[in-house]
């Protein structure tokens, strides 16, 4: 439904959509900007809080890393003692900064650095006595109690501070739960405006919702029911492609028995005559043994062109050597008799015989159109397992077409295509003008190739 629909069937739903909206951002970040603003603030006072406690533990270390030390001399008191100075330094530095605007902060803090500065001074003078040897004179500062006072007026000095921050931290929170509160109230409020917008609108818009549903779930039917047909028409039309080419390749093996079987003998049966005669002429005409062992070399060649076509029609090295091996002679042949250099990488693979002769074929056709357009002088031909289907790779570095120009002949692929389908395959094309074609095979594997 577009907005001048909208605006026809109610005239003020607009206008008050557009001030709802612009109240509900202008609330919402009003509250955001606040509050982020008093959690930045409690953050620095957390910060700060953390420090005056550091503070005050800092001197609690040092001055106990001094007794450790007068009690027992051992040097890892002093490293106790100095971890304790490092600590204190970084708490000044951390609360000279925030206290130095405020003047009665300000002059707590002056007078606690001040203390703290005395009492660290006392505890150096302690060190520095016994590590002269003045054990006596050490212990003597220690047992005054001007170190004492010094650290109860610095609790007292930090507690202060303690409070102001902690009353300061509480003040912020509230500040923060009321922003929050006056958002969310608002909100409320301005959801709760838009909900009776809406409703009044659905009222409105009540009848035109049915009649689109009912219209989209016709059209959504009228959809399934034509998914549903073209679904059945594709299986009939994989169907008849499987039957078509387990037909043709039936054909083709009945031929080749037929050429091998009789022919075969024909050819055989003549070579064999023909040896029999050139025995029985041997010194006697040599004008006809010339003639006969012409015809010998045209019958070596009939046989060597019958075992051609039968290979053509059936590859035998398929039943009897395997896939690999097929391919392998394949791609043999295909450079001895092209010149392109091939480059196999194949892993045995577990095919049913059908899947088997679907690779060769698809594999054969594309290193014969590899020959007539790609002008290429490799090609690479890759097969593995994984993950349960079998990929094969034909890639070349010709010239390469662009795949996105609809070629004038391209039943070749349409054909390659329809035979890795039909068993359960799927079969991609990639190229790149003046960078090559690849051809990717992907189809199930029946069982696990044994080791």
């Amino acid at each position: 439904m577009d907005v001048l629909t909208v605006v026809k069937r109610s005239p003020f739903a607009l206008p008050v959509a557009c001030v709802a909206a612009v109240a509900m951002v202008f609330i919402s970040e009003g509250s955001y900007l606040r509050s982020t603003a008093k959690l930045e603030n409690l953050a620095t006072l957390a910060t700060v809080r953390t420090s005056i406690q550091s503070l005050v533990r800092g001197v609690l270390e040092a001055e106990s890393g001094q007794r450790g030390f007068l009690l027992t001399g051992r040097q890892e008191y002093l490293a106790v003692y100095g971890g304790a100075l490092r600590t204190i330094n970084e708490s000044f530095t951390t609360l000279d900064p925030f206290y130095s605007s405020e003047p009665g902060p300000k002059e707590t803090m002056a007078k606690l650095r001040g203390l703290t500065q005395t009492k660290l001074s006392e505890i150096a003078e302690t060190i520095r006595l016994h590590q002269a040897g003045n054990g006596d004179a050490a212990r003597e500062l220690v047992l005054t109690n001007i170190g004492k006072d010094n650290m109860d007026l610095i609790r007292t000095l930090s507690a202060e501070l303690l409070a102001r921050e902690t009353f300061n931290f509480a003040e912020g929170r509230a500040d923060i739960f009321h922003s929050l509160m006056v958002a969310r109230i608002s909100v409320a409020l301005l959801t709760a405006f838009a909900l009776l917008g809406v409703v009044l609108y659905l009222r409105q818009s009540s009848a035109l919702d049915r009649q689109q549903r009912e219209q989209q779930r016709l059209l959504q039917a009228e959809r399934d029911q034509l998914e549903i047909v073209v679904a059945k028409r594709t299986a009939v039309l994989t169907e008849m492609t499987r039957h078509m080419h387990t037909v043709r390749e039936d054909e083709r093996a009945r031929l080749a028995r037929d050429l091998h079987d009789e022919l075969g003998a024909l050819l055989t049966s003549a070579k064999l005559d023909a040896a029999r005669i050139r025995s029985r002429l041997a010194g006697t005409a040599p004008e006809a043994m010339e003639r006969l062992n012409h015809l010998v070399d045209t019958l070596n060649s009939g046989i060597a062109m019958k075992r051609r076509i039968i290979e053509d029609l059936r590859p035998s090295a398929l039943s009897n050597l395997g896939l690999v091996a097929t391919l392998e002679i394949l791609a043999r042949e295909f450079a001895d008799q092209s010149g392109i250099a091939v480059h196999c990488e194949l892993a045995p693979v577990a095919l049913e015989e059908g899947a088997e002769l679907v690779i060769y074929r698809v594999v054969q056709e594309a290193i014969t159109n590899i020959s007539k357009y790609a002008r290429a002088r490799n090609v690479w031909v890759r097969m593995a397992a994984l993950e349960g289907r079998v990929h094969v790779t034909v890639r070349d570095d010709g010239v390469g077409f662009d795949t996105s120009v609809q070629a004038g002949s391209t039943h070749g692929l349409v054909g390659m295509r329809f035979r890795v389908e039909a068993e359960g395959g799927n079969m991609s094309v990639g190229s790149t003008p003046g960078q090559g074609t690849q051809i990717h095979i992907l189809l199930p594997q029946s069982a696990p190739v044994a080791a």
